[in-house]
């Protein structure tokens, strides 16, 4: 970035040496002034992606503070993806302090909904739920963090620095896609207190007991290089101890599983009925408040319409159906349940 900054100051200056040392010289402040608009049309770029090298580590009312997984820097950006400073981490809350200041942004306060995305993935994938969330009146959290480039517990530790951000929340619901719920289990894991603004929340499709694929793949170059180090961490518990040593939530959840309700699901590689990438039977989390199954494929349960009315529900009600029927899964269910 400070290259880059250089560049375009020199290329600003050079246009400017025809005129310096005669009679139509510019004024010192007025030259200063140009370099400092060139330099904020630099950083108010539309990031260009690479959000796999990204975590959030700040939230503030849209706003967010992110860390490159790789430099260890941090940026500053909008809820646009405007990137509004670049640097250390003290810098980029220095410019968000200013942002507030002068835009005369309220404190936060009441419910937020972190949405959490799944491996590869990003916090864009939860654009339709993100807006059923805002509609209900609820601070939409959309978390993002650097799934293939590091461990769940991690990936967990960036979740902390979130959840420890939003000062001012009285309430937190989560939802989680996929690996996004390990990391929700992890991240439990790491808490030596609970956090009592913590109320509810929904899995979706999230791989509790591990995931076939992970199983089938896990050897394979491409699955390695393109899953990093998590991918490895995705195996079902007959091959791994670490999915098996995460702690079940202490909060009441509900866990939304996709399938087709027959022997067999979508992927014939995976057993029994599944959503295309997770067995049903994987997301049964024992201690569950409710379950419910809903015929989708696992890549779209964020943006299904049924699938984000249950979920609105449970964080509403703590139940799935309008009847009000629960199905809770038990503590004492095996991992060949149904």
């Amino acid at each position: 970035m400070r290259n880059l900054l250089s560049v375009w100051t020199g290329i600003a200056l050079l246009g400017l040496l025809p005129t310096i040392g005669g009679a139509d010289e510019p004024q010192e402040s007025t030259v200063q002034k140009e370099i400092e608009e060139i330099h904020k049309k630099v950083l108010l770029m539309k990031t260009m992606g690479g959000r796999q090298f990204w975590g959030d580590v700040q939230f503030f009312q849209g706003w967010k503070i992110q860390q490159n997984v790789i430099s260890k820097h941090y940026r500053l950006l909008d809820s646009a993806d405007q990137r509004h400073a670049s640097g250390t981490l003290s810098e980029c809350q220095k410019r968000l302090d200013e942002i507030r200041q002068a835009a005369q942004l309220k404190p936060m306060q009441g419910k937020a909904v972190i949405l959490i995305h799944g491996i590869i993935r990003s916090s864009k994938s939860f654009e339709k739920m993100k807006s059923a969330c805002r509609d209900a009146g609820w601070l939409v959290v959309p978390f993002d963090y650097p799934s293939t480039q590091l461990t769940i517990p991690e990936n967990a530790k960036y979740l902390e620095q979130v959840i420890r951000s939003l000062e001012g929340i009285e309430e937190i619901d989560l939802v989680v896609h996929s690996m996004g719920g390990l990391v929700v289990r992890s991240w439990v894991a790491q808490q030596t207190t609970a956090d009592p603004r913590i109320k509810r929340m929904v899995m979706l499709g999230v791989p509790n007991r591990g995931a076939d694929m992970a199983d089938r793949f896990r050897s394979n170059l491409l699955f390695k290089v393109i899953f990093g180090p998590a991918g490895q961490q995705l195996v079902t518990e007959a091959n791994s101890d670490f999915i098996a040593a995460l702690p079940t939530p202490p909060f009441p959840f509900g866990v939304i599983a996709g399938g087709r309700n027959a022997l067999k699901g979508y992927n014939p590689l995976i057993r029994g009925d599944n959503d295309g990438t997770v067995g049903v039977s994987s997301t049964r989390l024992p201690g569950a408040a409710d379950f419910i199954l809903l015929p989708v494929l696992h890549s779209f349960m964020m943006s299904d319409a049924e699938t984000t009315a249950n979920t609105l529900r449970f964080l509403e009600t703590g139940k799935f159906r309008e009847t009000g029927e629960v199905q809770p899964i038990p503590v004492a269910e095996t991992a060949t349940a149904p």
